[in-house]
């Protein structure tokens, strides 16, 4: 999944879930006309917190699921 992020001025858009980087580009291709030429643009790959943990090395791992802890019990 991703998501086009467009930063125009001082506002921020987030638009998507695309199923893949050519749909947000055609997206995009529609929505620039409509922003300021200083306008910028990202697309992003989305992740999900499990895919995130699977992808770490393995001396990784406890620091990033004490951080995720920290924040689940912050939130509480």
């Amino acid at each position: 999944m991703y998501l086009l992020t467009i930063r125009d001025g001082l506002q921020t858009r987030h638009i998507g879930p695309y199923s893949s980087p050519k749909h947000a580009a055609d997206d995009l291709d529609r929505l620039l006309p409509l922003c300021t030429e200083r306008a910028r643009w990202q697309i992003h790959a989305l992740e999900s917190p499990d895919q995130l943990l699977a992808n770490l090395r393995p001396a990784e791992l406890p620091a990033a699921l004490a951080k995720r802890q920290r924040s689940v019990v912050g939130a509480a």
